[in-house]
This record gives C-alpha cells, sequence and structure tokens, in this order.
C-alpha cells in the first residue's frame, strides 16, 4: 500500500508517518522504481504498536527498545518491565506536578471572583507578578 491508504487505514497523519520513519520507530519501506513507499501490513501492524504506546505517553526511545524486543520474542523481558516501572514512576511525578499546577491555577482563580475590567483583574495582576518574579510562586 502506498502512504495514503497507510494513513488512512491506521487512522495516522502522513507527516507522522515520515516521522516515525526518520526517528527510526517505523522501519522504512522499500520503494517502487517511481520512487513510492511501498508499505505492508507489517508496517500497519507496527504503526498501530507506535501510536498505542504513544496514547500511553511513551518516548520514542522507550518504544525503539519495546521494539526490539518484539523483534527478539525469545529474549527475556526483564528489561521491558524494568523500562515500564520507570514511566509508571515518571507517569506518578507528573500526576505530582500536575495536582500541584491545579493548586496554583486555583490560587490565581481565587484572586478575581467577579467579572470588571480588565485593569483591574486578580488574575491578570498575578499573572504579571509571577512573570516579573518567575521564581517567587
Amino acid at each position: 500500500m502506498k502512504i495514503g491508504e497507510l494513513a488512512r487505514t491506521t487512522g495516522t497523519p502522513i507527516e507522522t508517518i515520515r516521522y516515525y520513519e526518520r526517528s527510526g520507530v517505523l522501519p522504512a519501506p522499500p520503494r517502487t522504481e517511481g520512487n513510492y513507499r511501498v508499505y505492508s501490513n507489517a508496517h500497519a501492524e507496527c504503526l498501530s504498536f507506535v501510536r498505542h504506546c504513544r496514547s500511553l505517553d511513551m518516548s520514542l526511545a522507550e518504544i525503539r527498545m519495546l521494539l526490539q524486543f518484539k523483534d527478539a520474542p525469545h529474549t527475556p523481558c526483564g528489561a521491558v518491565n524494568a523500562l515500564l516501572d520507570q514511566h509508571i514512576g515518571l507517569v506518578a511525578q507528573r500526576l505530582l506536578e500536575l495536582r500541584q499546577l491545579e493548586k496554583q491555577l486555583k490560587n490565581l482563580r481565587e484572586q478575581c471572583q467577579t467579572a470588571q475590567e480588565a485593569a483591574h483583574c486578580g488574575i491578570l495582576a498575578g499573572l504579571t507578578h509571577a512573570a516579573r518574579h518567575p521564581h517567587k510562586h
């Protein structure tokens, strides 16, 4: 199949497919005499795997490692477990950071309880103050 059909089949934008090829997570397909890429069902399967991993917020480096294990099915998967444990730790850290962000936004939102002129908006004043003093929030 050509790239347009692969894009439609997998619901992936063409530029994303090309990006995944350049970054090494999607194998480069053979080309026709007219220099068109020709993708197989294996490319569609790999692309679906990559997209699912990305939906789990895995990095391309993590996905490359997982693909190496997929391509070597008889190797022990201890490193896969370690990779997932590390990713879970990163997600937990980001959750903490997001909770802090939520708290900061709620505190900022409390600075302006009623609609008024922008010149007197507590939110805008708070944002301006934080921008001028970035390390004191």
